[in-house]
């Protein structure tokens, strides 16, 4: 699964020329974006400020002694469903086996008193695991502990209906946290994690109801997984995962190593408002092979100036954004609360670039090129079916792929100012485009297709938005650059009743 950002074959005499100079841009080690103490909007300030736990243990609950090991898992399994755990203040263990967890009973609630801390040690890989329901867990610091890659330490079996509110998850390996359905991550400091702050992702079955708010999510993927594996799209703060209804509200995404928020592979139906994302390494925001959504009043701020940067620097074409829709539109026959994507209210202030639309034409539902091999559309039950000679017909040449169309980009505000993100060119693109389909030789989508229907064809739409700063925008592929005027043009008429303003913002 996952996406490398490209998906454009470059000559090779073209990336042996390309000098870092040509971008107008330096890479040093000092331009990587840090987490900010005090950000000019409102945030979630959770790890500055975290809520306390009660100092006394709440009538009926069992207490919970951090100078015996492993108390808390034995309590766990020696009590009834429905228990209350109260944890006392100082470091809590459990025993020295790598495999050691609590695997609470459906409602089972802990609390952790004020300096109540689950500490791993490096040595257990899990702190809560097991497949009970609505279970909750409140106030408690959680960190130390060694997840494998793509697993997780809280909620390590996605089980569903779990509440994990006023807590801290940090400096773990792995996700701090797993995602059932129906779990709501509250008020949380999601912390220093070694790939992410939450992997929403269930092994069998879709997740739904999933809701993050008010949460702050920083400086995950310690262990920098795109370097240990490149192009396994597997880091940033919160990854999501075939998840059909979110709603991700007034959270502080910054200072991720990576991509802030990406959603990736069947999701639908989310409603992503009023957070703040900011000097996230990568994109602020990927919405990839995805469904439906409502994107506005967020603040996107000083993201993806590494990433951004480092392609250029390499003579990379392709317009790295800060919100980046890979093959994902608005579809009205998957069942959501909107039909399309709408992008509007939100505030874009120095980021790498702005918004990206982009169509692979070579990926598509049983394509070799497919890096989330195995998936398929929500339109197609089986992936075999796409195949010719059917694919090259009606219904299936438009549902075996997934498509970037009825995105609406309106009511924005897009300030660049190359002095603060420290470059001349390759930093201040809006794009639209797809490229040249070659791959497989079966693909019913070679040529240039692709990149005429989700430029001209699939409903996408900029309109309303004011821009202040030297914006270009790309149609169609990389070549076509264009000034405002020609963005307004005919035959792309995209941003009528958008404002301009050439030089830097502020």
């Amino acid at each position: 699964m996952g996406i490398k950002w490209r998906h454009w074959a470059l000559p090779a005499a073209l990336l042996a020329l390309a000098l870092p100079a040509a971008t107008g841009c330096e890479s040093t080690p000092g331009t990587r974006p840090k987490p900010t103490a005090v950000p000019s909007t409102p945030v979630a300030r959770v790890c500055a400020e975290p809520a306390s736990g009660p100092a006394k243990a709440p009538a009926g609950a069992v207490t919970v002694d951090p100078a015996v090991a492993g108390d808390l898992a034995a309590k766990t399994r020696s009590s009834p469903p429905n228990t209350t755990f109260w944890l006392r203040p100082g470091k809590h263990r459990l025993e020295p086996d790598r495999y050691a967890q609590v695997i609470p009973k459906r409602g089972d609630v802990y609390l952790g008193a004020p300096g109540a801390v689950l500490d791993g040690r490096k040595t257990n890989q899990y702190a809560f695991g097991g497949t009970a329901r609505a279970v909750s867990i409140r106030y408690l610091t959680v960190q130390g502990f060694v997840a494998p890659r793509d697993e997780g330490v809280v909620n390590h079996d996605s089980a569903d209906g779990w509440v994990i509110e006023h807590s801290t998850i940090q400096n773990n390996s792995g996700a701090g946290l797993m995602a059932g359905a129906r779990q709501q991550v509250r008020a949380d400091c999601l912390r220093n994690n070694g790939q992410y702050g939450v992997n929403a992702y269930k092994a069998t079955g879709r997740i739904s109801g999933l809701v993050l708010e008010g949460n702050e999510i920083v400086g995950n993927n310690t262990d920098d997984w795109e370097r240990r594996r490149p192009g396994c799209g597997c880091t940033g703060g919160v990854k999501f995962w075939a998840v059909d209804g979110a709603d991700v509200r007034d959270n502080w995404v910054h200072g991720n190593r990576g991509t802030g928020l990406w959603a990736d592979t069947d999701n639908n139906d989310f409603l992503i408002e009023d957070n703040v994302l900011e000097a996230n390494d990568g994109a602020a925001l990927i919405y990839e092979t995805s469904y439906n959504a409502v994107i506005r009043k967020n603040t996107f701020r000083r993201n993806n100036w590494v990433e951004g940067r480092k392609y250029a620097d390499r003579g990379d074409t392709f317009p790295f954004a800060t919100i980046y829709l890979s093959e994902s539109g608005g579809e009205p026959r998957v069942r959501a609360r909107t039909d399309k994507i709408e992008i509007y209210g939100n505030l874009l202030e120095n980021n790498w670039s702005g918004i990206t639309l982009w169509e692979n034409a070579d990926r598509f539902c049983n394509s070799p090129a497919n890096t989330s091999s195995g998936d398929c559309t929500l339109l197609v039950k089986k992936t075999d079916r796409c195949a010719q000679p059917a694919i090259a017909g009606a219904p299936l040449y438009a549902d075996c792929r997934w498509k970037t169309q009825r995105v609406d980009i309106h009511n924005n505000r897009f300030v660049l100012d190359k002095s603060v993100v420290d470059c001349t060119v390759k930093c201040d693109r809006m794009a639209v485009l797809a490229n040249y389909g070659t791959y497989p030789g079966w693909s019913p989508y070679q040529g240039d297709r692709v990149a005429e229907a989700i430029t001209l064809k699939q409903h996408n739409r900029w309109h309303d938005n004011v821009y202040l700063g030297p914006w270009r925008f790309v149609a169609h592929d990389p070549s076509r650059i264009l000034d405002s005027g020609q963005w307004q043009g005919t035959p792309y008429q995209q941003d009528a009743g958008s404002t301009f303003r050439a030089q830097d913002g502020g």
